[in-house]
C-alpha cells in the first residue's frame, strides 16, 4: 500500500489506496485467516498477508506501507504482510523481531486514537498521529511529499472521499490514482481502495477493486 487517509474524530475515517505490481495475485476482502477469526482484509495471494485489516468486533484496523531504509537480509526476511493481522489482535505493535522485516510504517487505528509504527531496518519509531486528517505515504507522515501536498487540502475539504479516487491513474507524482507502464513491460499501478470508518457503534467497511472493468464495492457492518 501506498497512501493512507486518516480523519480523527467520530467517526474515524481511514482509507488505503493499494499500489503494487499488477501481476502479483492476490484476492478481495473477506475472512481468510483462521488463526485471526472476524478480521477482514484483502488477501496477497505470493504471501499470504495483508495491506489493510480491520477487526469490527474490536473496532480497530491497521494498514502497512513499504518504508525506505536497509533491507532484511533475504535468508531470514518475513513478509510485512502480518503485521497488521497481529497488529489489530494487540492493540499495538505485535511483538516480533523486527530485524526479519524490510522497512515499513504501520498505522494503527480505533475510534479514539491513531499510531504510527515506522521501522527503517535499523531503528523504530512510533508516534501519535495529529488530530484532524493526515496522509501516510512511503516517506510516512511528510507534508512536502507532491502527493500529500496536492491531496491532503482536498480530503480535508471534500465530505465524500469517493470522489477523490474517481481520477484515470497517472504516472504523475502528486497522483493518488497511479498507472506505471515500465521498461520491462510490468505495471505498477494503483490495484484497489479501502475506506472504512471506525465508531463506538460499528464499523463500516467498503472495497474498491481498480482492476475490474467497473470497481466492485462491497461493505460489511
Amino acid at each position: 500500500m501506498c497512501t493512507v487517509i486518516v480523519k480523527t474524530g467520530q467517526p474515524l475515517t481511514l482509507m488505503g489506496v493499494r499500489d503494487e505490481f499488477a501481476d502479483r495475485p492476490w484476492e478481495g476482502p473477506g475472512e481468510h485467516w483462521p488463526e485471526h477469526p472476524g478480521v477482514v482484509g484483502g488477501r496477497d495471494l505470493k504471501a499470504g498477508g495483508t495491506w489493510l485489516a480491520v477487526d469490527p468486533a474490536r473496532r480497530r484496523a491497521a494498514a502497512l506501507l513499504n518504508g525506505h531504509g536497509r533491507p532484511a537480509a533475504e535468508a531470514t526476511k518475513i513478509s510485512r504482510g502480518d503485521l497488521p493481522l497481529l497488529a489489530v489482535a494487540a492493540n499495538d505493535l505485535p511483538d516480533v523481531d523486527l530485524t526479519y522485516y524490510d522497512p515499513f510504517h504501520l498505522l494503527l487505528a480505533d475510534p479514539r486514537r491513531v499510531r504510527l509504527f515506522s521501522w527503517d531496518g535499523e531503528r523504530l519509531s512510533a508516534s501519535e498521529v495529529p488530530d484532524g486528517t493526515s496522509m501516510i505515504v512511503n516517506t510516512g507522515l511528510n507534508p512536502e511529499h507532491e502527493r500529500v501536498a496536492a491531496f491532503r487540502p482536498r480530503f480535508e475539504s471534500t465530505a465524500d472521499w469517493r470522489e477523490l479516487i474517481a481520477a484515470a491513474p497517472s504516472s504523475d507524482p502528486a497522483a493518488l490514482i497511479i498507472r506505471h507502464e515500465l521498461p520491462d513491460g510490468r505495471v505498477f499501478a494503483s490495484l484497489s481502495v479501502t475506506l472504512v470508518t471506525l465508531a463506538a457503534e460499528g464499523v463500516t467497511y467498503e472495497f474498491t477493486d481498480l482492476t475490474a472493468d467497473s470497481g466492485r464495492i462491497g461493505s460489511k457492518a
